[in-house]
């Protein structure tokens, strides 16, 4: 049912009049929507572990109805009551059979309980639970933050000491630097910031005791200045190399070292020492202290081989077992019950059977897809890298039964440990070129044999793209020279040009 306008054409006298109305009008339509069960078993289905481990953790605070399911205590005392509803399945809810309840806190009340946790209140402890200690454990074994560069330049800073305003100019010159470590603003407007009354020389003198700091090229105000300050002095080659950065940077960068050599009177042989010299600078030595940690990555599934027969594990061994609140689960059965608490468990109920289910099916279909990837890629398993075979999502997901979009989802940031060590579950599916013999061999392999080549190549007389492709042809792969630049491309190989060494 909607409200439609609806335009009115009235003769009158010869005159049109147009008049618009409004009216309701039935009408039935077919659409597709996803019900919240299937929304909330996709997202379960794309976690990976240690995202899964945080949302169980989440609906155990959140679900009253949801406990973790742990081993019996014989010694540990029981009310009979709830004994006896452990053993007693209920009309409504299902419960899985054999499993006592846990004590729980008992409330008086279950509507005040529903209209402090709808304010916002925690939920109450249950027994057994650790009061704080398992957060307590993981706060005090976390690891420290790594310093920042700013802290790590100004404990350098206070160990020397300095007295004003030279210590003020060194503050500010270490707040204007980049994440790569340079100095952002010019010299004059950081002491003209200040409030004036500070010499030229005496921002030169601080800049000087900044650059100074470790790591070495930090508050360089462009990228020679930044390599010159990471050269020593008192090597044999300083001046050389400092001159080659400061007079032939350009041409350094362009692999002109003949010319450079003409320049500077040098062997070619010198030059090219100097070039790897200055190629084994850090030109962001900022970076070092910006960049954030590496993610942890925790393998959702182990491949483990078993005299050539290779074993699924799933690692969940970690992760609570869920199950429904027993206790809870009888007092919903309570006819006494009002409707605004049953409304409410009612609703818990049904989220904490959906998380479960979820769960289950994320399980099975990680378990699956696991299983398809190893048969295809056995070769892979028995004798590494070199021998992974093209594979599609949708070859798999037809083996399993599922849409291909599952597939996806299922192996979206998930990790795999196997005996040639631990790999992205998308690593698994690639594309391949056809061989001469009617083999196929998968891009990745192809791009390796590539770097092969390359890495193999007389340094002098390095290989063009053309001479590349026929090197590939020789080993079977039949591949034309555009294909060999693009790789190149994707690699970070420069050209044959580039790569010649004088």
């Amino acid at each position: 049912m909607q409200a439609v306008a609806a335009r009115t054409t009235t003769w009158k006298g010869g005159e049109t009049i147009m008049r618009m109305e409004t009216g309701l009008q039935a009408r039935q339509e077919m659409g597709m929507k996803l019900a919240p069960q299937v929304i909330q078993s996709i997202e379960i289905l794309q976690l990976p572990l240690i995202e899964l481990g945080e949302r169980i953790e989440q609906e155990l605070e959140e679900n009253p109805l949801l406990e973790r399911e742990q081993e019996e205590d014989e010694n540990s005392p029981e009310p009979e009551e709830l004994r006896e509803d452990a053993e007693a399945e209920p009309d409504e809810v299902s419960i899985d059979e054999g499993k006592e309840a846990e004590q729980f806190e008992r409330l008086d009340d279950l509507t005040d309980y529903y209209e402090k946790h709808s304010a916002g209140e925690p939920p109450p402890a249950r027994l057994g639970d650790a009061e704080g200690g398992g957060k307590q454990e993981a706060l005090e074994n976390s690891p420290c933050p790594d310093p920042t560069l700013e802290e790590h330049l100004h404990a350098q800073l206070a160990y020397l000491a300095l007295e004003q305003p030279i210590a003020g100019i060194c503050e500010n010159i270490i707040a204007n630097l980049d994440d790569r470590g340079y100095l952002a603003s010019p010299l004059g407007e950081i002491l003209d910031s200040m409030g004036g009354g500070h010499s030229a020389e005496q921002g030169r003198k601080a800049l000087e005791i900044v650059q100074g700091f470790e790591p070495r090229g930090v508050a360089a105000r462009d990228l020679k200045e930044c390599l010159l300050l990471q050269l020593d002095p008192r090597d044999a080659d300083y001046e050389l190399t400092s001159i080659i950065i400061r007079d032939h940077f350009e041409d350094i960068m362009k692999n002109r070292m003949p010319e450079v050599a003409r320049s500077t009177g040098c062997s070619l042989e010198s030059i090219q020492d100097a070039v790897d010299k200055i190629g084994s600078l850090n030109p962001r030595p900022g970076a070092l202290f910006a960049n954030p940690d590496a993610p942890h990555v925790m393998p959702d599934v182990s491949i483990k081989d078993d005299d050539g027969t290779y074993e699924i594990v799933l690692e969940n061994d970690w992760l609570p077992s869920l199950r429904i609140c027993a206790y809870y689960a009888k007092r919903l059965k309570e006819k006494e019950l009002d409707p605004k608490t049953r409304n409410y468990l009612t609703r818990k109920l049904q989220a904490a059977q959906g998380i479960i289910s979820a769960i289950e099916q994320r399980r099975a279909t990680l378990e699956s897809v696991t299983e398809e990837i190893v048969k295809a890629q056995k070769e892979f398993f028995d004798r590494g890298e070199m021998h992974l075979k093209p594979l599609k999502m949708q070859d798999v997901a037809d083996a399993v039964g599922v849409h291909v979009s599952t597939v996806s989802r299922a192996i979206a940031n998930k990790y795999v440990q196997t005996p040639q060590g631990i790999y992205s579950l998308r690593r698994f599916f690639t594309g391949g070129t056809r061989k001469k013999d009617g083999d196929v061999e998968s891009w990745d392999v192809v791009r390796k044999k590539l770097l092969q080549v390359v890495q193999d190549e007389d340094k002098k007389k390095p290989l063009s793209d053309d001479a590349i492709a026929d090197q590939l042809n020789k080993q079977g792969i039949d591949i034309a020279r555009r294909t060999v630049a693009k790789y190149r491309k994707n690699l970070g190989i420069p050209s044959s040009r580039m790569r010649r060494r004088f």
